[in-house]
């Protein structure tokens, strides 16, 4: 690890010098990707300073140790007994600093919610998490766009797909896929009976074309009017657009907008998205079962959280947590459940690479 960090060292430093080079000014593009390159290794370089620092006070004080005074001797033990707390820390923070980054974690989000099992109150349910997402990442000062959504008479969502674009957003929401289950009394419930509904959540990282090309010869795209709740027009005109990509199958379609031109644009953002994650589903199932479990298995089909009502909690199954504040988590608060997540990932991540290591020494 010392040697990879003084690697990173090296790079931090010759990257100082171009950016501070004017002739850089010359090409802003190189200039934004040797800054923010520099801007990660800075995080990384900050602490290994720090740390070596810490080694070399660690050093001075066990020195101390053999002092003949005693006090001199004692303020040496507690001060090398400190720093010995701080030099596994600084290790524990370095090893996270220097797992591998997930590539999309930067990127802006597709999030797609669909109502499962439970007929209308799915649908309810549906509502509420979307809103609960569009909140969180106004918290953030994220920008959500509704792509395409189709409305239930009674306020409910049978399906919503919308944008958040914000620094950051992927790593954020990327562990929300899966299925959300509610239990709650629906306000139809005359007995006072609790229903279980289920809804599921995709997230994707939005691709850019340069992620993702598209052959125009590919894709088939159909236009026709635009419906609403129940099948009545909402549209005079030809501008929803439905687009199949031929190799794949996979079907997008988009009837927001009035603008067909619009609709088009939002549908390719979507299904360059789901092209994207399909790319990275095929790789992650190439790989150990050792490599998936360091990002999670991704898994839509399996169910993530519950949402319980009438006992006010919420427990994410994936890692045992349980928080009685349902009402706060639906209201946009869940930076604790994220966190939760993160951290759990990164320790697994961490086990894993410690057990690889052991078994190659």
């Amino acid at each position: 690890m010392f040697e990879r960090l003084k690697g990173v060292e090296k790079r931090f430093l010759e990257l100082e010098k171009i950016i501070s080079d004017p002739e850089i000014f010359k090409d802003m593009d190189a200039y934004q990707k040797y800054s923010r390159e520099h801007a990660e290794l800075s995080k990384i370089v900050t602490v290994f300073r720090d740390y070596e620092q810490m080694l070399t006070d660690l050093s001075d004080s066990r020195e101390l140790l053999q002092d003949t005074d005693p006090e001199i001797k004692s303020l040496a033990r507690e001060e090398t007994d400190a720093l010995t707390r701080r030099k596994a820390d600084l290790e524990n923070r370095l090893k996270k600093l220097l797992l591998p980054k997930d590539p999309n974690d930067e990127k802006n989000v597709i999030l797609e919610i669909r109502a499962g099992t439970g007929g209308e109150e799915a649908a309810l349910f549906a509502g509420d998490l979307f809103r609960m997402y569009s909140r969180y990442a106004e918290n953030k000062k994220w920008r959500v766009e509704v792509l395409t959504h189709h409305a239930t008479g009674v306020g409910g969502l049978k399906e919503i797909i919308a944008t958040i674009d914000g620094s950051g957003a992927f790593s954020s929401f990327k562990y929300e896929s899966g299925t959300h289950r509610v239990q709650r009394v629906p306000s139809t419930e005359a007995q006072g009976r609790i229903h279980t509904s289920a809804v599921t959540v995709a997230v994707l990282p939005e691709a850019e074309e340069v992620d993702i090309q598209i052959d125009p010869g590919e894709i088939k795209v159909d236009v026709f009017r635009a419906t609403g709740p129940g099948g009545q027009s909402v549209n005079t005109t030809d501008s929803a657009v439905r687009i199949t990509h031929l190799p794949t199958g996979l079907v997008v379609t988009c009837q927001d907008e009035k603008s067909q031109l619009k609709n088009k644009g939002k549908a390719m953002k979507v299904l360059r998205a789901r092209l994207l994650d399909a790319m990275i589903q095929e790789q992650n199932a190439k790989r150990s079962e050792e490599r998936r479990s360091q990002v999670g298995s991704g898994d839509r089909s399996e169910r993530i959280r519950t949402y319980n009502f009438p006992q006010g909690r919420v427990t994410d199954h994936r890692i045992g947590l349980t928080l009685y504040k349902l009402e706060q988590i639906l209201t946009g608060d869940i930076e604790e459940i994220i966190n939760s997540l993160k951290t759990h990932y990164q320790t697994q991540a961490l086990q894993d690479g410690e057990s690889a290591s052991e078994a190659h020494s």
